[in-house]
């Protein structure tokens, strides 16, 4: 970790999905996890209720956010905002697109067939 300096991620797979995760526990943060998601074009989502609030803010391309019943087309400099147990869903636009997520330490997250998932960069 470097502290008030750049921090290399540590690069996960998961449902077809990139997580560039710079901000973690295992690279000395105790409190905030913040990831750079990337969904390829098209992909659909898998659905998933996190246990703690979540912030995306669109980076690149175009995403389509689901969280409950509202789907909201994520563009650069657009922001969601996911209150804890919502159902979201995050699907690649036309030509996929990335957000830089932020959340708590800890979280977690149930699928809709019940398992729960427990992302590593979130310690």
């Amino acid at each position: 970790m470097t502290i008030g300096g750049f921090m290399d991620p540590a690069v996960f797979e998961l449902h077809g999905n990139r997580f560039d995760a710079y901000v973690r526990p295992a690279a000395g943060s105790t409190q905030l996890c913040a990831w750079r998601l990337t969904v390829p074009a098209a992909l659909d989502g898998t659905s998933h209720r996190p246990d703690r609030e979540e912030v995306l803010l669109g980076l690149s391309g175009e995403l389509a956010v689901t969280v409950d019943d509202h789907t909201h087309r994520l563009v650069p400099g657009e922001v969601v905002l996911v209150p804890a147990a919502a159902r979201l869903r995050v699907s690649g636009g036309p030509d996929g697109g990335s957000a830089w997520v932020t959340t708590t330490v800890g979280l977690r997250a149930t699928t809709d067939d019940g398992a729960v998932l427990a992302p590593p960069w979130c310690g």
